[in-house]
């Protein structure tokens, strides 16, 4: 079991905020806008990464990685770049929206008192 806490961590942060895409802008449903805004920053970092592995800077410990993924940078490194950048979109638009929402509320609750 301990093989698959990263994943299993993985996967409880995407299901915790999925329940977001509905208070929030759909980011599931602007596929090109949340690819634009992950893939870039999460080459930057695999590479990043793949450089301090090999460098001897940091590694990880094959009990606790399932052993599959990239020479060197385990799928769980490679999800973690996609999968909490993709948690924190889904996180500020439902944080957007919700704000937006009361504002429109303040605004007119003001409105109807003057």
């Amino acid at each position: 079991m301990d093989r698959f806490q990263y994943l299993i961590v993985l996967g409880a942060c995407l299901l915790l905020t999925l329940p977001l895409e509905i208070l929030g802008a759909g980011v599931y449903r602007q596929t090109r806008r949340v690819v634009a805004a992950i893939l870039p920053v999460a080459a930057v970092f695999v590479v990043w990464d793949l450089i301090a592995i090999l460098a001897g800077v940091w590694g990880y410990n094959p009990d606790f990685v399932t052993g599959i993924g990239f020479p060197g940078v385990p799928i769980e490194e490679l999800l973690f770049f996609i999968v909490i950048p993709l948690c924190g979109l889904l996180t500020y638009n439902a944080v957007d929206t919700i704000l937006g929402y009361l504002k429109r509320r303040l605004r007119a609750r003001s409105a109807q008192s003057t």
